[in-house]
């Protein structure tokens, strides 16, 4: 797993997860690591770089990802690039998270 995590490039990390580990590109969720297996969020940048690639899910009941075969984890220009393109398109989509102002908390009292 750390080397994989590794070929995704520096900014890439990992933290332990459902009993596996999720795989992280500037602190966004890109993928697991179960199974000894990467597993990244599907997306069109990520899968026209993998080409032919499979799907499944990570675990049972989860949404089928993109699965990165193991022949491809030794390329790194690859992988860090799966790394990038994944990231960028999901922080694309991500709806923006409403701003929590001070006021709306609620003061403890004590």
């Amino acid at each position: 797993m750390a080397f994989v995590v590794g070929q995704l490039g520096p900014r890439a990390t990992s933290r332990a997860m459902f009993g596996e580990f999720g795989v992280y590109l500037d602190g966004v969720l890109i993928g697991l690591f179960c199974d000894d297996r990467l597993y990244l969020k599907p997306t069109e940048a990520g899968a026209a770089l993998l080409g032919d690639h499979e799907r499944a899910p990570p675990y049972p009941g989860a949404k089928p990802a993109m699965v990165v075969a193991e022949d491809s984890w030794d390329d790194r220009a690859l992988m860090a690039g799966l790394a990038d393109a994944t990231a960028r398109e999901l922080r694309a989509k991500a709806p923006a998270r409403p701003s929590r102002s001070r006021a709306a908390k609620p003061r403890r009292r004590g």
